[in-house]
Parts: structure tokens; C-alpha cells; sequence
């Protein structure tokens, strides 16, 4: 179940939130894991048990690290506490590990055996349970944190459960940490103002999904699905311009959804996307893009392994590991590897000099970082290395250009790409910073009730348009169910 899709806009949002609503206080969480699990269910019946095996086991974990915390004798305690959190990590990156990386492994040890004239090994075909990386990271997260001493374990096995499956989240994020959201799970209300304000960010991430993402993806998908030594220059710098304007919509309309689902239940989310795509620098559009990840990996994996206070070679490594590491979570696949990591050496040169080069260079400093984008997007979207590089060498000119591009270019596609790029920009922070500083004048006074109706108007059109393409069309699911 997705959440651009009829059946959860008109069926099951309207009840699970209707009851949501009416129910006794007690009852909530009990109501939300129900609903939550029927939706992990919906999608995924098979993985079920597995799914509710990781919350049993992360919730006796933490309940250890929290026994192991209150043991009186200092050096049992932290000998114990180490031993939960080494028991954690493998918990949770052993289910990781297996079914996201299992048959990429097996697949490269029978190819090597191949190579060196061997049997072949039988192929591992592994489905992927969805949401898998993000709700073990959520458990990896809750455990570490217990045993720092971050948080109280949670003794409510109900509550500690809504927490790892409340379906706004589970699926594709944004990563959510316990430590942000447990004072919901105790008691929380939801005010007009916050309900409001959750239903206009729903409808705006529905409405980047389905009029933004879903039509860059159809010429995105044409060009990617065609040989790409037959594209011209022309035609494959237009391919990756939609792909990425694709994933940033896709993606980032998934976390609107999701935050303003949260907003609907009396849950504030972590925001997860902060206009990467208008940063300054490859540094700035990783503290925007995805923030869940790349602060879930600052403060778990990068600070713990030095982080930048042990020089610049120990800073480079450090960032190198993350980065690789980070692409391995995003895909099994050599594409997502050399992804990764062409991301950690484009940081550790801008660590080095490349950063405030580029930003003496205004016009440089403006489109850098848009064109990195792109070109590393290339390895993202690419099935295999073989075809990215040759995707590499159409967007040089190396191509044959056998496939022109009236083939791929409308004014459908024209119109939202040049939408989409003006809107990877924080226009609506600056417009309302103006109004902020003349709200208190008699114009802003007069504008206030046509702005209110103009963007109530503006909402229930894009909501209107949503639902009637999302009913006339076909299954489009988000590109982090994947993942």
C-alpha cells in the first residue's frame, strides 16, 4: 500500500484516522499498531513475522541496555552495555546484511568462480522485505541510545511497537529517532492548528509525487530504458535533469507525506529535506538531503569514528567510510558503491580547498552543485556500471545520437521540469520572511483573508488533480521502497 494510491487516500486513511480521532486517550497506540501493522501486512504479508521479530528483539535489546546501564558496578556495567550494543549491531545488520546483500554477494562469488574456471555458484535470488533498512535502523538507533543513556528504555512493549511501525514512516522514512518521538507515545493531542497544518503538507508531497515525480519519471524511464550509446549529448543531459528532479520529488514528497500523516496523528517528524538542491556546496546539500540518513550515519557511525578531530588524513578516512557505507545502504550493487564513494572524495576535496574555490566563482558556486547532482545521479539510476559508463560518454558527446530528442521533449515534460527547477528553491521561506517583517502594516492586514482563501483554493485544486490522475492512472510506487 502506498500512499499516492486511492484506496489509502479514500479507505484506509479516513478510517484509521477517524477512529484515531474519537478513541480514548489509552487506546491510540494500541489502534495505530494495529492499523500499522495491516499496512506492512498489505504490502508485505510474507515478511509479517519477521517485521514483528525485529520489534521483539529491539525491545528486549533495550530493555538489556537499560539493566545494563543500572548495574552498580561500573565496569560490569559498561562491559554489559558494550555487549548489548554488540549484540544489537548484529541483530539488526545481520537481518540487514541478509537480505539486502546476501545474493549480491553470492552473485559476485559465483562470478569470480567463473572467471577462475570453477563451478558457478546457484544463483541466491533474496526478496527484499520493504522498509527493511529504515526500520532496522530505527532499532539500531533505539538501542544505542538506551545504552548511552540517551533515553529510558521503553518497558510498553505496545508503545515501543507503534514507535518501529507507525506507517507514515515505516516504509521509506524519514528515519525517526525514539528519543524525538516518545513523549507522543505517552500522551499526545492534536490542536486545529497542527492538523491544518499536517493536511497541507500531505497535500503538498501528494501533489509532488503524482504532477511533478510521475511525469519526469515517464521521460526519465524512456531515456534510461534506451541503449545509451545511441543518445545524444542533448538527450541524455535531459534524461538525468528528470531522474533527478524525479528522485528529489519522489523522495522528498514521500517525507512531506509522511510528516504531515504524523502532524494528522499528534506526531512531529524530523523535517528530511531542506532544498538540497539549491546548497552551495556538496558539504551543504548533505546536511538537506536525506537528514535522517546522513545524521543517523554523523552521529552512530562518523563521530564514533573520530569525526573530523584526528586530522585531515583520519577525517578523510572517516568520511570515506561513511560515504561508502552509505551508498552499500542505499542499494546492493556496484553502481550505489561507486556512488557512495565518488560522494566521499568530492567531500574530502572540498575539505581540502574545493569548497571555498568554487565559491569564489559565483556562477561556478550556483551550478555546481545542481550538475554533481546529476552526474553522480547517473550511477543511482544506471542498472549496471557498464551502462553508466556509457551514459558517461553520451553526456560528452560520445554517443551516436541516433535517437533524437522530439522523440523524449513535450510540453508536458517542458513545463514541469522548468517547475521543478524553480521550486528546488526556497521560495517560500523568503516570500514569507517579507510578510513576516510587514505583517503588522494595513497592507498586510487587507491581504490576509484573499492570501488564506487563495491558498485554501490553491490546496483543494492540487489535492482535486492528484486524486483524479493518481484514479485514471497506473501503479507508480515510490523509488525508496527499494531501498
Amino acid at each position: 500500500m502506498i500512499f499516492a494510491s486511492p484506496f489509502f487516500l479514500f479507505f484506509f486513511l479516513p478510517v484509521v484516522l477517524g477512529f484515531g480521532l474519537i478513541l480514548p486517550q489509552r487506546w491510540r497506540n494500541l489502534w495505530l499498531l494495529t492499523s500499522s501493522l495491516f499496512f506492512y501486512a498489505w504490502g508485505e504479508f510474507g515478511y509479517t513475522l519477521l517485521f514483528l521479530g525485529s520489534i521483539v528483539g529491539n525491545y528486549t535489546l533495550g530493555l538489556a541496555a537499560q539493566q545494563a546501564r543500572n548495574n552498580a558496578d561500573p565496569t560490569r556495567s559498561q562491559r554489559r552495555v558494550r555487549q548489548v550494543m554488540v549484540s544489537s549491531a548484529f541483530f539488526n545488520l545481520g537481518i540487514l546484511c541478509w537480505f539486502k546483500y546476501a545474493g549480491f554477494f553470492f552473485d559476485n562469488l559465483s562470478e569470480a568462480a567463473r572467471l577462475m574456471g570453477l563451478p558457478a555458484l546457484p544463483h541466491n535470488d533474496i526478496h527484499l522485505p520493504i522498509g527493511i533498512s529504515f526500520f532496522t535502523f530505527q532499532g539500531l538507533s533505539y538501542v544505542i541510545d538506551v545504552a548511552r543513556g540517551s533515553v529510558e528504555a521503553q518497558r510498553n512493549l505496545i508503545k515501543f511497537s507503534t514507535y518501529l511501525s507507525f506507517f507514515p514512516q515505516l516504509i521509506a522514512g524519514p528515519i525517526v529517532r525514539y528519543i524525538d518521538v516518545a513523549r507522543f507515545l505517552d500522551k499526545r493531542s492534536i490542536r486545529l492548528e497542527q492538523f491544518t497544518q499536517g493536511v497541507e503538507r500531505f497535500i503538498v508531497g501528494l501533489s509532488k509525487k503524482v504532477l511533478i515525480a510521475n511525469t519526469l519519471a515517464t521521460t526519465a524511464d524512456a531515456i534510461f530504458d534506451t541503449p545509451a550509446g545511441s543518445l545524444s549529448a542533448e538527450v541524455a543531459w535531459l534524461g538525468i535533469a528528470c531522474y533527478t528532479l524525479q528522485l528529489y520529488y519522489d523522495f522528498s514528497g514521500y517525507s512531506d507525506m509522511a510528516i504531515g500523516l504524523g502532524k494528522l496523528f499528534g506526531f512531529d517528524f524530523p523535517e528530511n529535506f531542506r532544498h538540497p538542491l539549491a546548497a552551495t556546496s556538496m558539504t551543504d546539500f548533505w546536511r538537506r538531503w536525506h537528514i535522517s540518513l546522513s545524521s543517523w550515519f554523523r552521529d552512530y557511525l562518523y563521530i564514533p569514528l573520530g569525526g573530523n578531530r584526528q586530522g585531515p588524513i583520519r577525517t578523510a578516512r572517516n568520511l570515506a567510510i561513511v560515504f561508502l557505507l552509505c551508498g552499500l545502504w542505499h542499494g546492493a550493487g556496484w553502481t550505489f558503491i561507486l556512488w557512495g564513494t565518488a560522494h566521499g572524495v568530492v567531500l574530502i576535496l572540498e575539505r581540502v580547498g574545493l569548497e571555498r574555490l568554487i565559491q569564489k566563482i559565483w556562477p561556478l558556486g550556483f551550478l555546481y552543485v545542481p550538475i554533481m547532482a546529476m552526474l553522480t545521479f547517473v550511477l543511482f539510476r544506471a542498472d549496471s556500471l557498464a551502462y553508466a559508463f556509457e551514459y558517461y560518454g553520451a553526456l560528452f558527446g560520445l554517443g551516436s545520437s541516433s535517437h533524437p530528442i522530439d522523440k523524449y521533449w513535450d510540453w508536458e515534460c517542458l513545463v514541469t521540469l522548468l517547475t521543478g527547477w524553480i521550486l528546488m528553491y526556497p521560495w517560500a521561506p523568503w516570500i514569507g520572511q517579507i510578510f513576516h517583517r510587514v505583517q503588522t502594516s494595513r497592507l498586510a492586514l487587507l491581504l490576509q483573508s484573499p492570501l488564506i482563501l487563495s491558498r485554501t483554493l490553491a490546496l483543494t485544486g492540487l489535492l482535486w488533480l492528484s486524486s483524479a490522475l493518481l484514479v485514471s492512472g497506473t501503479y507508480n510506487p515510490f523509488i525508496y521502497f527499494k531501498f
